[in-house]
């Protein structure tokens, strides 16, 4: 009896940790995405008006070009937790829920591994950026703070296939991550019969 108590007590701790790095990263993933997009739009249109009436404005290209690649490595981690990413549906939504849940922690457990070897490369090709000291034209900042984001969104990546095996680990259905559940979707199709 006391194991049961002690196994439930650990699993409602390993739910409110996913829960709780959940809500952290998501917080930093929304608020970096959503800035970007909006500093991107504004940046974009304030920059067609004034090369149309005025001047071009000198640092919207390295700006912008830093918002594409925060917005790429931040929408990884996002991919992954929302269910977004490249992945074989037709193939789990075809087999039965406990061989899915398995494949489900074999295939996330693979890509967390992968993941972690991008952000340990990345992290390299960082360090390598950093020691050559070079700086972009038009802000004279170093270059390498472009890539700063591309280690942690492998790493956020990391984390995000790392939680869709602890849910699939504490909760009774398959999980495709660790905010999207495991349920086959009949698409509708317009004009069909049903």
């Amino acid at each position: 009896m006391k194991t049961n108590q002690a196994q439930l007590w650990i699993i409602d701790r390993l739910k409110r940790f996913n829960r709780t790095v959940g809500r952290i990263i998501n917080a930093i993933e929304v608020s970096i995405l959503v800035f970007c997009v909006a500093t991107l739009a504004v940046l974009l249109i304030v920059n067609v008006f004034a090369r149309t009436f005025f001047q071009s404005i000198y640092f919207a290209e390295e700006v912008a070009t830093f918002l594409v690649i925060l917005m790429t490595f931040t929408g990884v981690s996002y991919a992954v937790r929302k269910a977004r990413h490249i992945r074989m549906g037709a193939f789990l939504d075809a087999m039965p829920p406990k061989l899915e849940k398995a494949f489900i922690i074999i295939i996330s457990l693979i890509s967390a591994m992968v993941m972690a070897i991008m952000a340990w490369a990345s992290w390299e090709y960082l360090l390598n950026a950093m020691s050559q000291k070079h700086m972009t034209p038009a802000l004279r900042v170093p270059k390498w703070t472009f890539y700063v984001i591309i280690p942690i969104g492998f790493g956020l990546a990391c984390i995000q296939y790392l939680r869709t095996v602890l849910k699939n680990f504490v909760e009774p259905d398959p999980w495709q991550s660790p905010d999207q559940k495991s349920e086959y979707e009949d698409e509708t199709i317009p004009g069909g019969t049903s």
